[in-house]
């Protein structure tokens, strides 16, 4: 009997450590997941046309005729049937962003993104393009490149979308009354 005994602990012991490993992912895989179990909604993409058509396909399934545009460099993206306007926080915000924050899954801006505009006072949809390269570890090494890439001194406004369900309850006091949850689509670009 204590034969099988040990046999069935020794199996059971194998079973608990294999459970407990840590799984190593890619920064890009790790992002994602993360990403995507805090409830955003990702589009990978290889090439331009892939961006368009994916963001043609948001805007379809939304029902929207017309996003808030701050990035004149994205008008690209943009099919001719889609009206823009730079005023209007109501309308879905089509925008880039600094980094995406691999660890958290978290989508972090600054004032380049969304100039002195706190992101509660935007719409509640955001519509983001981003590249690979934009994504980091954490946000330790977000706000270092941050700080190397400002050449003109450093950016205000620097605040992150760390939840992709509306109105979910945070109950960490810190954020009382600060709610940064948007129905964020991300469109990732493959560029390296």
């Amino acid at each position: 009997m204590n034969f099988f005994k040990k046999i069935l602990n020794r199996q059971s012991f194998e079973e608990k450590k294999a459970k407990e490993q840590e799984v190593s992912l890619s920064l890009d895989d790790l992002f994602v997941h993360n990403f995507i179990s805090k409830g955003g909604k990702f589009l990978y993409c290889t090439s331009k046309e892939e961006v368009k058509t994916n963001l043609k396909r948001i805007l379809t399934e939304n029902n929207w005729e017309q996003v808030q545009l701050l990035d004149e460099s994205l008008l690209e993206y943009l099919g001719k049937d889609i009206k823009t306007s730079k005023n209007d926080a109501s309308l879905p915000l089509f925008s880039t962003c600094e980094h995406l924050i691999a660890d958290k899954g978290d989508v972090l801006f600054t004032s380049n993104q969304l100039n002195s505009i706190k992101i509660n006072e935007y719409s509640e949809n955001f519509i983001i393009y981003a590249s690979t390269s934009k994504i980091v570890k954490d946000t330790g090494q977000s706000l270092t490149g941050i700080k190397s890439s400002a050449k003109n001194g450093l950016p205000t406004n620097i605040s992150a979308v760390k939840n992709y369900i509306l109105k979910k309850n945070d109950d960490n006091f810190l954020n009382y009354g600060n709610s940064n949850s948007k129905n964020l689509y991300l469109l990732l670009f493959e560029d390296l």
